[in-house]
């Protein structure tokens, strides 16, 4: 997930002081500091920014329940939530740039609660956190310039394993599979390049290199300790299926898909469908339909085996959130919110909170903050079920 010089800090404003020829010379202040530029990341190669004014896509508006503060520095990326044993709802987003590694948030408020971690490459510092996620009482967060996932424990936010600095290249996103209490299949996407070129732009590898576009990992207790196994990789490596710049990726073990966001604009950006095995089904979701690029993408699902997608097509302006069926993967609507734009990382609370008794979907919002919807307001707006025992 990129970031973007539209969502630099505010250098602070220099005042120019009108003087007369006889007025003394002021005297020099201290020099400012070079505004930092941020570094372009493989997906980043497009020469006008998409807006959503300009696309001609129907949608509905969805007004945000709150937008937590704004800091640019953050360069804010991907979320995951908690229940903590208080019944309060912990909001965790990676924060790529800045001096920490995870900014938390109340998940009804959008009021920050803490900083987490430093920089560096040991337990409990980040460098570059891009993906993360809840699984159980652990939280998975995938380091890009480690090139590692580090696992923490909930409440405390323990620094408890590493794994991959062996096999990541270039990590972005996960997606995590329990099979049971502290057993996990982790699946991490890994956004290798083949150099880089005279500009310094990123050079995409053949499609005969992208078979190991995501890892496979098992992660289980033993005794007090974590410990982590590296059990293969997967991409495909045909012009249809295969995974030129990879980020997102979320599965449906219900019916036995994995959904990974190509990111590749001139290709066509959507969603590759694989299999749980991490065979490509054939399948590309979204492409001509995405007009910005797909990105984070979240599972609202029921027992039953029903629910939908919810994907993001990030537009500079506003966001759009583009709906599917779970089942089918039949579009079935779009919302933008009246503020939210250039969204990365998303994440869907389906349980019911103190504040949101149908559950929420939070959006980071252009690289500084996270915005939240009540799902009880996209249902309405899109006409969904807003609960599973809803017809």
């Amino acid at each position: 997930m990129r970031p973007t010089l539209l969502s630099l800090a505010l250098l602070p404003l220099l005042v120019a002081v009108a003087c007369t020829p006889s007025a003394p010379e002021p005297a020099a202040g201290p020099t400012a500091a070079p505004t930092p530029v941020r570094e372009r990341e493989p997906d980043e190669n497009v020469e006008v920014d998409p807006l959503l004014a300009d696309a001609g896509i129907a949608h509905a508006v969805v007004a945000e329940a709150f937008l937590t503060e704004m800091v640019p520095e953050n360069n804010t990326d991907s979320l995951a939530s908690w229940t903590a044993p208080d019944g309060v709802t912990w909001l965790l987003a990676t924060a790529k740039e800045g001096s920490k590694g995870l900014v938390m948030y109340d998940g009804d408020t959008g009021a920050t609660l803490r900083d987490i971690g430093t920089v560096g490459p040991g337990p409990g510092q980040f460098s570059r956190p891009n993906g993360i996620a809840v699984a159980g009482d652990l939280v998975f967060v995938v380091e890009r310039d480690n090139a590692r996932v580090q696992v923490l424990s909930l409440p405390g936010l323990e620094s408890r394993l590493t794994f991959g600095e062996d096999a990541l290249r270039k990590p972005y996103g996960l997606w995590i599979r329990e099979h049971g209490p502290g057993d996990f299949e982790v699946m991490v996407s890994d956004a290798y390049m083949a150099g880089k070129d005279a500009a310094d732009e990123d050079i995409l590898p053949p499609l005969s290199a992208l078979g190991q576009r995501i890892h496979r990992y098992r992660v289980r207790a033993d005794g007090e300790a974590l410990v982590a196994e590296a059990t293969g990789t997967f991409g495909d490596t045909g012009a249809d299926g295969a995974i030129r710049i990879p980020e997102s990726l979320w599965g449906d073990v219900a019916h036995d898909r994995v959904l990974v966001a190509e990111e590749d604009v001139a290709t066509g950006t959507g969603y590759r469908e694989y299999s749980l095995d991490g065979v490509f089904k054939g399948r590309s979701v979204g492409v001509g339909q995405f007009k910005a690029q797909a990105e984070g993408l979240s599972l609202w699902s029921c027992a039953d085996g029903s629910g939908y997608w919810i994907t993001t097509d990030q537009f500079k302006d506003r966001s759009l959130f583009h709906v599917f069926d779970r089942v089918t993967l039949a579009p079935l609507g779009a919302f933008a919110g009246e503020t939210i734009a250039n969204t990365d990382g998303v994440w869907l609370h389906q349980p019911r909170t103190k504040r949101f008794p149908a559950g929420v979907f939070y959006a980071v919002h252009d690289d500084m903050g996270v915005g939240a919807f009540d799902w009880r307001d996209i249902a309405k707006a899109l006409d969904l079920r807003e609960s599973c025992t809803t017809p």
